[in-house]
């Protein structure tokens, strides 16, 4: 293939699609092809997809239009979660001309010997039984931080979830792999790395390919911390009852691990908790924060919550309201249910009509907006660490600190991808946190 062949890449849904995005963006280099962004005009383009919500799939149809604007005659191939689970629907689409299943897509070179444009999308997609080997993913390059995927798949039967036919059984890296990726990100000069993955928290089970676990999420947690040059480290979503106590203890003392969690809760009914055959019950979930706060006073908390489940009357959605209300939490991500195929939830009854769902959201994000801003009131006058982004946004650059505020400063090319002390002042009209620089350069 000419090396002057230029490639384009889209991520739709999670951290974990923007790892293996990354990953497969490197293979495509290492077979010659060039990267270019999105926006710009490339021979092949590749969309990672998702299919957690309707939103995503609609969303698809619309990315295609963009990439054909753009080049007309360029090869387009779908690829992530929902081109596995529906592979002749994206194939139909006018304009795609390959869509690779589960396991296919670490392989999407192979496929890819003549690039002329088909009357139909040509499907290479496997049973996802099949999909039950793991493949390592890292992102680099796309941002200060890197996504480091260390699990896959999951054995959770969530009444609403389509995950597990996208991607399969939980199966693991091994330790010893992601600690060279860890290195070896660390090593690219990137001071942030997010662990992330379908359900973190089972970490070991599969990580020699069988069922049992070789190691903990906890023993993962113990080994990153060693690693030499990582100065930050972020868990990412983790379900509450995978949270284990010695993890929040370990995390409040590391060296490297930041205090701040994001835990799925879904719904603060146990009504609901129970019809989503979720693994807790409202209690567990009060009690990781209880624990958390308690180690960690600042620490930051993010909630995934869902409105408009099936049997979720307008008590039951208040009890999730009040819920989240009084709980110590900093802000929310609010996902609106919609029906999935082949998940029990969609046969249901009670089902919730869509302008009430759309209520209900906007009333939990209205809540999330408060409790970031109290989180954020809380931590003015207290001194912490920013990374800085590498946007230039409307003559800003923005950062984070450790415990997850979002600041901002006159953009200063200068800043970019490095660690400051500073003191939070105050909050702006956009609800960002202003500073005074009190150190210089925490570190290279």
């Amino acid at each position: 293939m000419s090396a002057q062949k230029k490639v384009a890449f889209y991520t739709l849904g999670c951290k974990l699609n923007f790892s293996e995005t990354s990953t497969i963006a490197r293979n495509f280099q290492n077979e010659g092809f060039e990267r270019v962004e999105f926006e710009e005009i490339a021979d092949i383009y590749v969309i990672n997809t998702c299919s957690v919500t309707d939103n995503a799939d609609k969303r698809f149809k619309s990315i295609v239009k963009s990439a054909l604007k753009k080049n007309e005659n360029a090869f387009l191939i779908a690829i992530g979660c929902y081109a596995q689970l529906k592979p002749e629907e994206l194939a139909a689409v006018d304009g795609v001309d390959l869509v690779l299943g589960a396991t296919e897509k670490f392989k999407v070179t192979d496929y890819i010997n003549d690039l002329s444009k088909n009357n139909m999308g040509e499907v290479h997609s496997c049973e996802i039984e099949d999909a039950d080997f793991y493949v390592g993913s890292y992102s680099i390059g796309d941002r200060t931080r890197a996504f480091l995927k260390v699990q896959d798949g999951c054995d959770y039967k969530c009444t609403y979830c389509t995950i597990p036919l996208a991607r399969g059984i939980s199966r693991s890296d091994t330790l010893q792999n992601v600690l060279n990726n860890a290195k070896e990100i660390s090593d690219k000069g990137i001071k942030e790395i997010v662990l992330t993955g379908v359900n973190i928290g089972d970490y070991g089970k599969g990580e020699f390919g069988n069922k049992k676990h070789e190691h903990t999420f906890f023993e993962l947690v113990q080994a990153l911390d060693k690693v030499d040059g990582i100065h930050r480290l972020r868990i990412s979503s983790i379900e509450p009852n995978l949270l284990k106590n010695e993890t929040i203890d370990f995390v409040a003392s590391s060296n490297s691990f930041v205090p701040h969690f994001h835990i799925p809760l879904q719904s603060g009914s146990d009504v609901l908790l129970k019809r989503m055959k979720r693994r807790y019950m409202s209690k567990v979930y009060t009690d990781r924060v209880s624990q958390i706060k308690a180690a960690m006073p600042n620490a930051c908390i993010g909630v995934d919550v869902i409105v408009g489940f099936p049997g979720e009357t307008d008590e039951l959605f208040l009890e999730t309201y009040n819920y989240l209300n009084e709980l110590d939490i900093s802000y929310l991500h609010v996902f609106t249910y919609s029906e999935r195929p082949n998940t029990e939830a969609v046969d249901m009854d009670g089902v919730v009509p869509k302008n009430k769902r759309a209520k209900r959201s906007k009333m939990l994000r209205g809540l999330s907006v408060k409790k970031r801003r109290a989180f954020y009131e809380s931590q003015i006058g207290n001194t912490l660490t920013v990374l800085f982004e590498s946007e230039n946004k409307e003559g800003y650059i923005h950062g984070f600190t450790e415990n997850y505020v979002k600041v901002k400063t006159p953009w200063n090319p200068e800043l970019v991808n490095t660690l400051h002390k500073v003191t939070l002042t105050e909050i702006d009209e956009d609800g960002l946190v202003r500073f005074n620089f009190i150190a210089k350069q925490v570190s290279a």
